[in-house]
């Protein structure tokens, strides 16, 4: 037998599964073993067909198995499966960068490629400490980042996110001199906002009270997601950006936009720097640069950063980082394909069609029993559910394994449940995933 054809139950264990209860699911993986995948939908094992409401994990926007980013990863097989990275190119790569800089907001000019959120993270990380260095200000190394927030799993990303079960095992190995800006989630203020809360911009001020702790000569960088994703789509206050753009440019530090999920459509722009029209001085990007097909991630630097950088004998290296797979010729070829869909089928026009759908039928599910907040932004939404007495996080898996049964495949966090349809989903199938969230919490109890 192949090992498609093993019998499943027999094939769990060796598997240590990221992020997943790995006991409790291989006692409940019943409607979880994913078969095949088609447009906005997943099959199971068992044949189940399962609407994707997060786009694979933010991913996936254009939907799954895009003929046209199939065949330019067969292609590019045919010619080149890996070039080396360090000191050798292929010209695909350079085009792409060039594609993604054009994308991206006025001054930004020169992309550095990995393989995840995580990486590029960590890589802009490296940037910030570096540049201030080669500017004669090594005394920069302070980073600043935010409660909840969520950058990735390496140690410079745990030491700036704010997640503290990503962080408290790991205390040991993170990053000297990390100070948090307070999250914006506050459900007295914020509950059943539509779009950004009206509430909140003076958090944005609690960057000069750490800077004033500190002092800016000591800070590098501040980092945030414009949105944050993974902590349950939590959505900035109205002009809170914008002031943190305004304070850092005041005290020379240099902001950070973690784009990992906002990149590449999900904000109804190429960049939520654009959505909202506030531009940081590095943006990291992974996940929807080519839909998920290929690992790949990557920094976007303006000219400023890089010609820092460019000085020195020539035959030297500048930055001493970079991957074995950074920009890997099978990533590259399903960057670029993704990119002409995009542009084809007007994807940042049809995502900003399904804004208000998704708004109206998320905030629909108001009033269901247990249901404390809903939140969206642009094409990515959020339901908050009141956690079970003594039990938190128990009522988000029943909901999630509610709706498997129902035919919709949500994510959760904690008692949050996540959603970030794929940008080729009409307003009925996000009606249906909207009628059926109500139908599993109702279910759930």
């Amino acid at each position: 037998m192949g090992h498609s054809e093993l019998d499943p139950h027999q094939q769990l264990d060796a598997y240590w599964m990221p992020f997943s209860h790995n006991r409790y699911y291989k006692q409940h993986h019943q409607n979880r073993l994913l078969a095949k995948a088609e447009g906005s939908y997943y099959w199971t094992t068992e044949g189940n067909k399962l609407y994707d409401a997060l786009s694979g994990l933010w991913c996936c926007g254009l939907g799954h198995r895009h003929p046209k980013l199939v065949e330019a990863v067969k292609r590019q097989l045919d010619v080149l499966d890996y070039g080396t990275a360090f000191q050798m190119g292929t010209p695909q790569v350079f085009q792409l960068a060039e594609r993604i800089a054009e994308a991206a907001p006025e001054g930004f000019e020169h992309v550095f490629f990995c393989n995840s959120g995580s990486e590029a993270v960590d890589t802009a990380l490296k940037m910030a400490l570096a540049y201030h260095r080669a500017r004669g200000e090594a005394h920069r190394t302070r980073f600043i980042g935010r409660e909840k927030g969520y950058h990735g799993v390496g140690f410079g990303g745990i030491s700036v996110g704010g997640m503290v079960a990503n962080r408290k095992m790991f205390a040991a190995g993170m990053l000297q001199g990390v100070d948090h800006l307070p999250h914006t989630h506050n459900l007295k203020e914020m509950a059943y906002s539509r779009g950004e809360p009206d509430w909140g911009v003076h958090l944005a001020d609690e960057l000069e009270r750490l800077v004033a702790l500190h002092d800016a000569s000591t800070i590098a960088a501040v980092i945030v997601e414009p949105m944050q994703g993974s902590a349950g789509v939590v959505v900035p206050p109205k002009g809170y950006l914008k002031r943190l753009r305004e304070i850092c440019s005041k005290h020379g530090i240099l902001l950070i936009f973690d784009e990992v999920i906002t990149g590449f459509g999900r904000m109804g722009a190429p960049f939520a720097a654009q959505h909202w029209g506030v531009t940081p001085d590095l943006i990291t990007f992974a996940k929807g640069v080519n839909n998920g097909l290929v690992p790949m991630g990557g920094v976007i630097a303006t000219g400023q950063i890089y010609d820092t950088f460019m000085t020195g004998p020539e035959h030297l290296v500048e930055f001493f980082h970079g991957y074995t797979y950074s920009g890997h010729a099978l990533a590259v070829a399903a960057a670029h394909a993704a990119l002409d869909v995009i542009k084809e089928e007007h994807i940042y026009e049809r995502v900003n069609t399904l804004v208000p759908e998704l708004e109206r039928v998320v905030h629909g599910l108001k009033g269901t029993s247990n249901v404390i907040d809903i939140r969206n932004c642009q094409l990515a939404a959020a339901v908050e559910l009141a956690p079970m007495e003594g039990k938190p996080g128990l009522r988000g898996i029943r909901v999630f394994e509610e709706a498997l049964k129902r035919g919709v495949l949500f994510r959760f966090t904690g008692d949050i449940i996540a959603m970030g349809p794929t940008f080729i989903s009409s307003p009925a199938e996000l009606q249906r995933m909207a009628d059926v969230l109500a139908e599993s919490i109702q279910a759930a109890g």
